[in-house]
């Protein structure tokens, strides 16, 4: 089976079994200075309705306000669904989500998150703020558009997988399954180069073939 769709459906069940992870994703970057970091980001599955063959993709959505956004062009995910003792490791590149894509989505998030996108603009994230309660004050005091759409700053970053490890750990015989694909790696912008300057075709990406290999767990 193709690992994507494998993640596609250990995530189906995941989900029909409630799992709180399985709309989490741990995303780890290297920053400027080399330094290793991780966060927990909401995981997408985003359809294209202007492009329905190219199907489902992983996508994760940031304001390219954080100090994050010029560490995207390649990044490893990992994803866990505890409900099922199964872990996937994904190391990929990424191209932008087309804009009118993400604007759309960003009408379904709640009203809090969608005041700070436009808050980040004032004060960009991760930046310091002398006091929650100056925090909160400031974004309920902020003037949002009317009707109120996304503000530029929002992005939406296609994960594109070239190296997929599952884990199962859910074995009669108490030996984990352990397994490995891999794919030609795509190219991607330089280190510190946003995404969004060079961005390869998703479709072509996807269209790529895979290796399978059993590792010792």
């Amino acid at each position: 089976m193709n690992p994507i769709t494998w993640f596609h459906e250990d995530r189906k069940r995941a989900r029909a079994e409630r799992d709180p992870c399985a709309e989490l994703c741990a995303l780890a970057t290297v920053n400027a200075d080399g330094k290793p970091e991780i966060r927990t980001l909401v995981l997408r599955d985003l359809e294209d309705t202007a492009n329905p063959t190219e199907g489902t993709r992983l996508a994760v959505f940031i304001n390219d306000s954080s100090p994050k956004w010029p560490a995207m062009a390649q990044v490893s995910a990992l994803a866990y669904f505890p409900v099922l003792k199964v872990q996937y490791r994904l190391a990929c590149a990424t191209a932008p989500v087309p804009e009118a894509l993400v604007h759309g989505r960003w009408q379904d998030r709640p009203e809090a998150p969608k005041a700070m996108d436009w808050y980040y603009a004032k004060r960009p994230q991760s930046s310091p703020v002398a006091s929650r309660s100056q925090l909160i004050e400031e974004v309920g005091n902020l003037n949002l558009p009317e009707p109120l759409v996304a503000p530029p700053s929002a992005r939406g970053l296609y994960l594109l997988p070239f190296a997929i490890e599952r884990l199962d750990l859910n074995q009669p015989d108490g030996i984990h399954d352990r397994r490995r694909w891999q794919r030609p790696t795509p190219s991607s912008p330089r280190v510190g180069e946003p995404p969004i300057a060079k961005a390869q075709s998703a479709a072509s990406v996807l269209d790529s073939g895979w290796t399978e290999a059993t590792l010792v767990p």
